[in-house]
């Protein structure tokens, strides 16, 4: 592999916001996961695990997490941002207009971009669901680690053709996910990863982001 190679697979990938239903053979399921491990972490550690949904039970899942996010208080393990300041607020609109463009959602329309941020609880479809989860004890590193397994993940996956979308918005209904999928206490629960076919002919998919210039991301010394 050539460092062209690796960028194409980097370019290729995006949040997919819309799958069609078709299954990933186990086999490849399989092959994502394996070279995901691969990823590194502290003292090899290698804190991630994955709880994969796929066929009725990414159904039954989708149906009970929708019905949690319309009823429930979010709550999640680890604390979410308490706010974006500056270039970093600038780059989460820019994305969410990029996305509600797409949609057809209109500025002002609240109503409009509710609809769409709840499509997250119905997974955008995604026939298989994997939730990520890590040590407590092993804190804000294991999440880290955890952090450069999705990122393998989802190029593994690019790699098949196979589209994905790393999910917060899930993990802020923790207490609920440690209950339905039986998630010991001593695990936080970090992400899911949604994945399936990319519907493209879908507009949410239509959009795809941008990225900051290496004179915004990093400071030469010497």
């Amino acid at each position: 592999m050539t460092l062209a190679d690796l960028n194409t697979l980097l370019t290729a990938r995006h949040s997919c916001r819309a799958f069609l239903s078709n299954a990933v053979p186990k086999d490849e399921i399989e092959q994502i996961l394996t070279s995901a491990a691969r990823a590194p972490s502290w003292c090899n550690a290698q804190p991630w695990h994955v709880i994969l949904t796929s066929g009725e039970e990414t159904d039954r899942f989708r149906a009970a997490m929708q019905a949690e996010a319309a009823t429930g208080a979010p709550a999640p393990d680890l604390p979410f941002p308490t706010s974006y300041p500056g270039v970093y607020q600038d780059r989460r609109r820019t994305c969410g207009w990029a996305l509600y463009e797409a949609v057809g959602v209109q500025r002002g329309d609240r109503e409009g971009s509710a609809r769409q941020m709840m499509q997250n609880f119905s997974l955008f479809g995604a026939p298989h669901c994997a939730i990520v989860t890590s040590p407590a004890e092993l804190g804000a590193y294991g999440a880290m680690d955890c952090g450069g397994f999705v990122t393998a993940f989802t190029l593994a996956a690019q790699a098949l053709d196979v589209a994905t979308i790393p999910q917060a918005a899930l993990a802020a209904y923790s207490p609920f996910l440690r209950r339905y999928f039986k998630i010991a206490e001593d695990r936080n629960i970090l992400c899911a990863i949604s994945f399936g076919y990319a519907d493209t002919d879908h507009p949410a998919n239509s959009f795809r982001t941008d990225r900051a210039d290496l004179t915004e991301i990093v400071e030469w010394v010497g």
